[in-house]
């Protein structure tokens, strides 16, 4: 049995955006990740979406996550000379990572994420309805 070219579209929506919730939370959970040098610090993930065309209608995209990527921000430097991970010059080394921005990402994210568990349960309705008239 075909699945209706919306259940794709939304169930590619929910994939995405749990991948990016994903992603968000790995980096708040690292936001005061510290090192006593820039390679040893914790680097931030965003996921990289694309969108394809669903087969039964050209009018229709989903989204698909083509790859998790690593931010090539540098860390940044803090003196703080009292820290055991200091440096010989009493620098540590923590993620270029802005808390804020983040949660604000992660509101958007699960937003999107209700939108399409919404647009499924919407789509499941009129199915159920549509099967109903036909008895």
């Amino acid at each position: 049995m075909a699945t209706l070219p919306i259940f794709e579209v939304a169930g590619s929506a929910l994939h995405a955006q749990s991948t990016r919730l994903n992603t968000i939370a790995s980096n708040l959970a690292n936001v005061e990740n510290v090192a006593g040098t820039p390679e040893a610090v914790y680097t931030p993930i965003q996921p990289v979406f694309s969108a394809y065309p669903v087969a039964a209608d050209a009018g229709l995209h989903g989204v698909r996550v083509t790859e998790i990527r690593s931010s090539e921000a540098e860390p940044i430097r803090r003196y703080d000379p009292g820290h055991p991970d200091a440096d010989g010059d009493g620098y540590i080394y923590v993620p270029d990572l802005d808390p804020i921005a983040m949660t604000i990402d992660m509101i958007s994210a699960s937003r999107s994420y209700q939108n399409s568990v919404e647009i499924l349960n919407t789509a499941k309705e009129l199915a159920l309805a549509t099967l109903d008239m036909n008895r």
